[in-house]
């Protein structure tokens, strides 16, 4: 690794060429594995939950009924109580970004949500399906959420256009703040990981002088651990707000 940008390439890991249809290319690439990894991890966490029918739950099935908990509850807090039927995909979205981000804190791992396709794509297509959600649900009376209500006539073409603006940047700013703050934070530890290394490595009396800074390094690591948490958290509480904007219109 030259750049501590280069973790966040793209590469193919295997790929296959047939002839049959010209140019026709299958490849697999680390994002494409990462992501099979993703859901192999929640698949498996989800069997081994899973109690049999016994009375005494294990601590993996506290764990699993501690997150749908919170994620039910939050459902609930956003949208509304008889809302639950967003529950499921709220719920998938929210682990298979915290297991994404989990995964990529460990060396040597890439980050599927490092990429700007997958953060975007998500976005984009929250985006799409809440505004086709609101257009069927209130037909022409969707258009009036772009209109402040007691605003002054002269005053609504300027504000549509704000509100507008403010509207589709949504389909932009989801993603993005979960793409920068995953790539931010990866590459600050890759910058101080090659740093220390070069330290611990120079002479015995740095050694230990740099044991100070390591252990600044090892707090970050857990910071980031944190973060991978909290961007799940906020990634999927918009996605709920968004949904309540499209089911009430405020």
């Amino acid at each position: 690794m030259f750049s501590p940008l280069d973790q966040f390439e793209t590469i193919s890991l295997f790929s296959l060429a047939a002839p049959i249809l010209g140019n026709f290319n299958i490849a697999l690439t680390n994002l494409g594995f990462y992501c099979f990894l993703v859901f192999v991890i929640i698949f498996g966490f989800h069997v081994i939950s899973n109690n049999n029918l016994a009375l005494v739950p294990s601590h993996y099935s506290i764990a699993l009924e501690s997150f749908f908990a919170s994620i039910a509850n939050m459902v609930r807090s956003q949208i509304g109580e008889n809302k639950e039927i967003y529950l499921p995909f709220v719920y998938s979205l929210f682990l298979f970004i915290l297991v994404s981000n989990l995964v990529s804190n460990v060396p040597y791992n890439f980050a599927v949500t490092s990429s700007a396709i997958v953060c975007l794509g998500l976005s984009v297509t929250i985006f799409l399906s809440v505004t086709i959600l609101a257009l069927t649900k209130h037909g022409i009376k969707f258009f009036s959420f772009f209109v402040p209500s007691g605003c002054p006539l002269a005053l609504v073409p300027l504000l549509v256009l704000i509100e507008l603006i403010s509207y589709f940047a949504r389909s932009v700013s989801l993603g993005l703040r979960l793409f920068a703050n995953i790539v931010a934070g990866h590459t600050l530890l890759a910058i101080l990981s090659s740093f220390l290394i070069k330290l611990f490595s120079t002479s015995i009396l740095v050694f230990f002088v740099t044991l100070i800074p390591f252990a600044l390094f090892t707090a970050i690591i857990g910071l980031e651990i944190a973060v991978s948490f909290i961007q799940a958290f906020v990634f999927s509480l918009l996605v709920c707000s968004y949904i309540k904007d499209a089911e009430y219109l405020h």
